[in-house]
């Protein structure tokens, strides 16, 4: 259920008569706005898929080089170290100045991008990119832990997951035909002016996080915050959990491109691809919504891991046929029924990784956030290495991180009941 608003939103933005001096968002538009600012971190990949081979032309790669996923990986590396940032300094200052910090760092990254005149620059780039994008990622999910909890708590944050997913399932088919009419640098511009507009959009932003909740911002206050976090048996295993399901997913984003190009030579009808898995991504976000109030988190996520387990298994079967390039179609569906699962599981695991430590909702999502983003982006672009010119090593390494996962989930579920 919804937490009291704390009475400094009404301090901040009240004179002494209580007289309203500035309109805030709340309601619908607050939901809303913080789920556009959780989307930017997708738009910030997803937009530039399609310009993969252009990059390669660019910068002397082959044309099935795997190098370029490091696009990917230094934005999700930039999203684990910024937590960390804002975090500690949220749960002293309030929320909504990092968020302004962050939304700086992100636009200053996506323009450095667009004139980054070698690879080293544009991943170097990349990673101050995703440092910033780390703020509206972390600090949206801090927002909602201060206004909800429990299961309105994953409620909302899975039809925030489904709001967010419309992204992929735009984003592909939107840079696609971008890079036809202007150069393909215009995928760093897009973002960037997205990101302003969210910057002027979140002027309207309550600040969620009262005075008389807000902890020291000291390095020993922020070390036993972790030591609290990473000691919770139950909060420690969601985390594992999250890294590995949400390993699945970053192995999907950087690997899926030269997949479905050189084994199945289907490049041009990629947007289209990403995007469908995209839209079953979605929908199984928004039954993650209503499912989780009539099971329970506990009973949900270990349905759901088992569930995993078997279809990531039979992903493996499918991938062996062949010679390790099976049907695309038959391919296509085995993993489409993977993937929505893992991705499924993360939300849900990281509510359940909170519920512990709301009294450190700030430094708790960082540490979270650092720890599952890096392990996923590390694990995800290993998995992208091992491309051999077949699908076999992303089926069975996919199967390895949900199974991992699922392990990580029970001990949880059983750590949470004891």
């Amino acid at each position: 259920m919804p937490l009291p608003v704390p009475q400094i939103i009404q301090r901040r933005f009240t004179n002494r008569q209580g007289t309203p001096v500035r309109k805030v968002a709340t309601g619908r538009e607050f939901i809303i706005l913080l789920t556009s600012l959780m989307a930017s971190a997708a738009l910030s990949i997803d937009l530039m898929l399609p310009a993969f081979p252009d990059m390669r032309r660019e910068f002397g790669m082959s044309p099935d080089s795997t190098k370029v996923s490091w696009i990917v990986t230094s934005y999700f590396l930039g999203l684990a170290v910024g937590p960390w940032l804002y975090g500690p300094a949220s749960d002293r200052y309030g929320r909504r100045a990092p968020l302004f910090a962050g939304l700086t760092l992100f636009i200053a990254g996506a323009l450095l991008a667009s004139v980054a005149p070698s690879w080293g620059w544009v991943i170097a780039a990349r990673f101050i990119w995703g440092l910033g994008t780390a703020a509206p990622r972390a600090l949206s999910t801090a927002m909602i832990r201060d206004r909800y909890e429990g299961t309105a708590m994953a409620q909302l944050m899975s039809r925030m997951v489904a709001v967010f997913l419309l992204v992929p399932i735009l984003a592909p088919s939107i840079g696609a035909g971008l890079i036809k009419i202007a150069p393909w640098r215009i995928v760093f511009w897009v973002p960037a002016g997205v990101a302003l507009i969210l910057m002027v959009w979140s002027r309207r932003l309550p600040e969620t996080l009262a005075l008389d909740k807000r902890r020291p911002f000291t390095w020993s206050a922020v070390g036993q915050a972790g030591r609290e976090v990473v000691t919770h048996r139950a909060t420690l295993s969601f985390i594992v959990a999250m890294t590995f399901l949400f390993a699945v997913m970053t192995t999907y984003l950087s690997g899926s491109e030269v997949i479905v190009e050189d084994v199945y030579g289907y490049g041009s009808w990629f947007p289209m691809i990403f995007g469908t898995l995209a839209v079953l991504l979605a929908i199984n976000s928004l039954n993650n919504a209503r499912i989780v109030q009539r099971m329970g988190i506990n009973k949900l996520v270990r349905q759901s891991a088992l569930v995993g387990v078997g279809t990531s298994l039979l992903l493996v079967i499918v991938s062996l046929t062949n010679h390790g390039k099976p049907n695309f179609w038959l391919f296509f569906i085995a993993l489409a029924l993977v993937v929505p699962i893992a991705q499924g599981l993360v939300p849900n695991c990281n509510t359940a990784a909170m519920m512990p430590v709301p009294h450190i909702a700030g430094t708790a999502s960082s540490i979270i956030a650092t720890v599952s983003t890096a392990g996923a982006a590390l694990l995800g672009n290993l998995a992208t290495s091992q491309f051999d010119g077949t699908v076999r090593p992303l089926a069975l390494i996919i199967f390895t991180f949900i199974s991992i996962g699922a392990i990580a989930i029970f001990i949880g579920t059983k750590a949470r009941t004891t």
